[in-house]
């Protein structure tokens, strides 16, 4: 229980009360019930079509700034501009309907001109994570059949060995590459579009027409898994779309709780988020850029994160809302330095992504008085947003991540069968449903089987829920961790160590972290007569896998690492080995 004070008679209205008015007819965020892959499903009325109808809706903001890069400020016309001409120039290389296309770029303007303009083409986007290793974003392409990939120069650099690997490309954009690059199909994307800020000079041309449903495949989000090896989740243009409609509902709930009504829109004002986390992820992509497009808000991106350079920018651009995970806003809240700033545009403080404390809660509201905290739930396999947790009703449960958005359902069932459904306070797997599931995973049907089952997505966390619905989220059954909001698939880098010619035994173990939620940590076995080192073992590790996967310590075991009768390894006991370890490094 919160040590907040509640309003008197908190709550005015429950939760099935505030969803029965927000989706009924005639709102904004009415609900409707449609047969998606022959499973009868509600789904948002009102919700844009398609990714391109969101770039078409989105040029009635006009001059209104989208974009906001170090010195680089883009409008929405401009935006919508070069997805105009960069669409037209992918489909003079022959880019159609189901094709993939990948970007593979840091949070840049050109990384969401790229994502738009393959989208109204019907192409399938492929988002790759920017920190990969080569050998890593080779998988990439070549499991989706990437047909074009546009990237940054860094991306280029780390990528130029691994070209010959991938037979389907047929074209490389690379930006911001100051030098020529002699290779037959790479070319410049600046050629094509200029600098963001020429954006607005380019010819007034119409987006595609080609045929695409609300169905159809939009996009290729990787996530690992127990293989070790990435899968791509598949997600449908009303899948990615449905987002809009869950940020709407979502701010719109916490006022009925109240027993007040919600504002309405005011045509001439422009909020603006503090976007802080990778739009190669679902949450960055699916849940802040495409809400922001559609609405009309204006997104402040950064080079990499900073606490000095997000005050700057919360301050010069009266940032509205900030967060991601929670490591971002333990630092909003604890950097020495925040009292030189005025950050009093704040109004939220929203994030996800990674295990919080109810601490968290308690400290933004204390130091932002004026921001409403919050949270949610999701994975790249419901296309982000499932759950959320706001305002008071987040004071209230800060240990929550929500309530299922109206058109989803969630469901605890036992862990065994998988078929029978637990009764509230139980703990047990949660099973969630709605029409942003995802589709499959990408030429898995095996896997595809195993997640998703007559259209629900079975998530691999053990939680409970309460009377009302709220989600708590207790543990994961699958083998993972997280480390401020990137996923850590043990499987993966447990495999590497084994690579190594010292190496008998290995597992990796989460090490709780303060403002990162847990860091990954490795026990292993050596082989008899065999010598390593901590940092030669980390070293390795770092050679074939993304910084953020590395061990931050590695300890050894004497003898073969403990395990059950069924030759799992007792990772509980391992975790042990790093006790009172924790840092707020």
């Amino acid at each position: 229980m919160s040590e907040f004070a509640l309003p008197p008679g908190w709550p005015a209205m429950s939760i099935e009360q505030a969803h029965a008015i927000l989706s009924g007819p005639g709102m904004p965020t009415e609900i409707a019930e449609e047969t998606i892959r022959g499973i009868p499903t509600k789904v948002w009325k009102n919700l844009p079509p398609t990714l391109r109808d969101v770039v078409a809706a989105s040029r009635a903001h006009g001059e209104k700034i989208f974009l906001v890069y170090e010195d680089e400020r883009v409008s929405f016309e401009a935006f919508h501009r070069a997805v105009a001409a960069l669409a037209a120039e992918l489909a003079a290389e022959g880019v159609g309907k189901g094709d993939r296309v990948a970007v593979i770029m840091r949070n840049i303007p050109e990384w969401v001109v790229a994502f738009y303009a393959a989208a109204s083409l019907g192409a399938v986007v492929t988002p790759l994570n920017a920190w990969w290793t080569g050998p890593e974003l080779e998988y990439g392409l070549t499991d989706s059949g990437t047909k074009v990939v546009l990237m940054d120069r860094e991306r280029y650099e780390r990528m130029t060995e691994h070209l010959p690997n991938c037979p389907d490309l047929v074209r490389v954009y690379v930006t911001r590459e100051r030098d020529e690059i002699a290779h037959p199909l790479v070319k410049r994307l600046e050629a094509v579009l200029g600098a963001p800020g020429a954006w607005k000079d380019l010819p007034d041309r119409p987006l595609p027409t080609v045929a695409i449903a609300t169905d159809d495949d939009a996009t290729i989000f990787y996530t690992s898994g127990t293989t070790g090896k990435p899968k791509g989740a598949l997600g449908t243009q009303r899948g990615v779309n449905s987002n809009i409609m869950a940020a709407v509902c979502g701010a719109a709930r916490s006022f009925l709780r109240r027993g007040e009504q919600p504002p309405a829109p005011d045509p001439n004002a422009q909020r603006a988020s503090l976007i802080s986390v990778p739009f190669f992820h679902v949450t960055g992509c699916f849940a802040v850029l495409n809400p922001s497009l559609f609405g009309g808000a204006k997104l402040v991106m950064m080079r990499k994160w900073e606490a000095i350079r997000a005050f700057e920018l919360i301050e010069r651009e009266r940032v509205n809302m900030a967060g991601g995970v929670p490591t971002i806003a333990w630092q909003l809240l604890e950097h020495p330095a925040r009292a030189n700033y005025d950050l009093s545009s704040l109004e939220s403080v929203a994030y996800g992504g990674a295990p919080s404390a109810p601490e968290l809660v308690r400290k933004l509201k204390e130091v932002f008085p004026n921001s409403v905290p919050g949270q949610g739930w999701g994975m790249t396999e419901t296309c982000a947003t499932v759950t959320g947790n706001g305002a008071e009703d987040y004071m209230h449960r800060p240990e929550s991540c929500g309530v299922a958005v109206p058109v989803s359902k969630l469901q605890i069932r036992d862990a065994a069968d998988g078929k029978t459904v637990l009764p509230a306070g139980v703990v047990g797997e949660l099973w969630c449903n709605g029409p942003q599931m995802m589709k499959g995973y990408w030429n898995k049907p095996e896997a595809t089987a195993q997640t998703l089952v007559d259209g629900w997505v079975r998530t691999g966390d053990l939680a409970r829920l309460d009377e009302e619905g709220f989600c708590y989220i207790i543990d994961r059954a699958k083998d993972m961790l997280i480390r401020g909001g990137e996923n850590i698939y043990c499987i993966e880098v447990e495999n590497v160590l084994y690579d190594h010619p010292a190496v008998m035994d290995a597992a990796l173990v989460g090490v709780p972290h303060r403002t990162l939620g847990e860091e990954p940590a490795a026990v292993v076995t050596l082989k008899p007569g065999a010598h390593a080192t901590e940092d030669e073992l980390r070293a390795h590790v770092a050679e074939r896998l993304a910084a953020f996967k590395v061990p931050v310590a590695v300890k050894f075991w004497p003898e073969v690492l403990p395990r059950n009768p069924n030759g799992k390894i007792l990772k509980n006991e391992l975790k042990k080995l790093f006790e009172g370890e924790q840092t707020d490094a």
